[in-house]
């Protein structure tokens, strides 16, 4: 898009919210099929502070689904999913698509016992009334902590916690703030992933090294060693069947 586009389309968006609060301050409700909006410039504080708690719970929103992707399993299995394909020499197979629609279904298998309990302490007692919101939401965050502490280090937690300023450490682990647990979490999941990414580089790498010496014992060091270790990697990969061996390992990872 050239420079006098984006400024005419700067123009036209400005002439647009102009006409747009010309009529509201013009006519302080304006009904669109099934949109309404309306301007009270004589707002009570109550009616501010109602507004403003909506604007605060629709940023919450945007950021939820991030930090519910980086409090699950999905960053280690997708991680490695990608090494996987780095390894092999496919940097576009499997499709990006594929890697987290796969990514996904794992972490919703792995984290299934998660959310039920989740589903029996909070959600249903708080259908039914028996709780309050606060402790639906205290329900709902202990299962999820208990999955995280699982899979962090020790070191990790003290880490944060150094870092936070906290000069005693924890007698108990419900004494782990979230705030330092979840960043704990995250490192954790990350050099468990690089790990197992090492892993799995460690087999293609020999591959790549025996024909890059069988190449250039045949005085052809003008042909690309990836061209000719692609078709032996995919060979061995699904010979052991990789895919029920990589997805076994990254499930019983978690157990």
């Amino acid at each position: 898009m050239s420079p006098r586009t984006r400024r005419w389309l700067g123009l036209l968006a400005l002439a647009g919210l102009a006409f747009l609060l010309t009529g509201c301050a013009a006519n302080p409700e304006l009904a669109a099929p099934g949109v309404t909006l309306s301007v009270e410039p004589n707002g009570q504080p109550a009616e501010v502070t109602s507004g403003v708690q909506l604007l605060v719970l629709m940023t919450v929103l945007s950021v939820a689904p991030s930090i519910l992707i980086l409090a699950t399993s999905f960053t280690r299995i997708v991680i490695v999913l990608s090494m996987l394909r780095t390894a092999l020499g496919t940097p576009t197979a499997p499709p990006n698509q594929v890697i987290v629609g796969l990514a996904l279904l794992l972490t919703v298998f792995i984290m299934a016992p998660v959310y039920q309990q989740i589903d029996e302490q909070a959600v249903q007692p708080y259908l039914r009334e028996e709780i309050t919101q606060e402790e639906a939401f205290e329900g709902a965050l202990e299962p999820v902590r208990d999955f995280m502490f699982k899979q962090t280090r020790p070191k990790d937690i003290e880490l944060f916690l150094s870092l936070g300023g906290a000069t005693e450490r924890p007698n108990v682990l419900a004494d782990v703030p979230t705030v330092a647990l979840l960043p704990a979490f995250v490192i954790s999941e990350l050099r468990t992933a690089f790990t197992m990414a090492f892993v799995i580089y460690v087999p293609f790498l020999v591959i790549e090294m025996v024909v890059s010496s069988v190449l250039l014992a045949m005085g052809m060091m003008m042909l690309p060693p990836s061209l000719v270790s692609l078709p032996f990697k995919i060979l061995l990969f699904v010979m052991v069947d990789g895919w029920y061996l990589l997805t076994r390992s990254l499930v019983l990872s978690f157990q």
